[in-house]
């Protein structure tokens, strides 16, 4: 320690600048080497779990660690806090104004992360932007894009770095937050000689015996009950349901029914290859516009 006194005092007199403000630089680099290599080493062990919780356990190491390293480098800097506090005062002013942008995203970073509208894998749609939560910083998010062109809200492929603003300044869709499920209709044109009973018994019959949409309301229950002293929000029916109008020359039915966002393409793909079969087998009559 007597040689790093030494080398600050020589070259705080080389350079004019006092040797506890050299000190206090040294010790902070390294504050930032040490952290930096615990992060390593703790990326090193979290590599050897699963993907889901390496990805958990480095987010939460990684925030631990941060602040440790803040409160060091507040530490280490202490005796110098009130002059540099007297300096950032008169440039606050016009800082402020240029970080407006940086301090907007900050504190929504801190409003997610304490009353988290969305977390990492969530499917969330926000300025007509819609996609699976990847990734939560200081200062954006991430998500994996859906939709946008692709069809069943399937994944573009493409990364989206969002900035935290925008949960407190636009409106944010959560499809995953306290229940997973989501409601969504399909709708089946069919010639206005149907027998109405009949068709709508079928298409009931296609719709529940899809084996992802027939465990979902008592899936539903169940998490409806857990959210219920937080939202009121009830649903009278959660079985799958059929409806049905005339539209000009035709009959429109509508399949309603819950499903996991996630999964919304697997399930109409297999509704309407089974509903296609009952059409060529006579016992539906799609509309085929003749």
């Amino acid at each position: 320690m007597s040689y790093l006194n030494d080398f600050c005092e020589y070259f705080g007199g080389v350079i004019g600048i006092e040797p506890g403000y050299i000190m206090s630089i040294i010790l902070t680099i390294i504050s930032i080497i040490f952290f930096k290599a615990i992060k390593l080493c703790l990326n090193n062990i979290f590599s050897t779990y699963d993907t889901r919780k390496a990805f958990t356990m480095y987010q939460k190491s990684n925030v631990i660690l941060t602040i440790l390293n803040a409160f060091v480098i507040f530490f280490v800097w202490d005796k110098y806090i009130h002059n540099i506090i007297t300096i950032i005062s008169f440039i606050s002013a016009a800082m402020t104004l240029a970080l407006r942008d940086f301090i907007y995203n900050f504190c929504a970073g801190i409003y997610i992360k304490v009353r988290k509208p969305f977390s990492v894998e969530n499917r969330i749609e926000v300025k007509d932007i819609k996609g699976d939560v990847v990734s939560l910083n200081a200062l954006s998010f991430e998500v994996l894009e859906v939709g946008a062109g692709i069809n069943g809200d399937q994944s573009t492929g493409r990364i989206v770095n969002i900035p935290n603003s925008v949960v407190i300044t636009d409106p944010l869709k959560n499809y995953d937050k306290n229940f997973k499920y989501i409601w969504t209709e399909l709708t089946v044109r069919t010639k206005l000689d149907v027998d109405i009973e009949a068709t709508k018994a079928k298409l009931l019959e296609i719709v529940k015996s899809n084996e992802v949409v027939k465990r979902i309301p008592v899936k539903m229950e169940s998490e409806m009950e857990d959210i219920s002293l937080d939202y009121r929000i009830y649903y009278n029916k959660l079985d799958p349901i059929v409806y049905c109008r005339v539209v000009e020359n035709h009959i429109e039915f509508y399949l309603r029914y819950l499903v996991h966002p996630k999964k919304t393409r697997y399930v109409e793909d297999d509704i309407w290859i089974k509903i296609l079969q009952a059409n060529k087998e006579g016992i539906i009559k799609l509309d085929d516009g003749k």
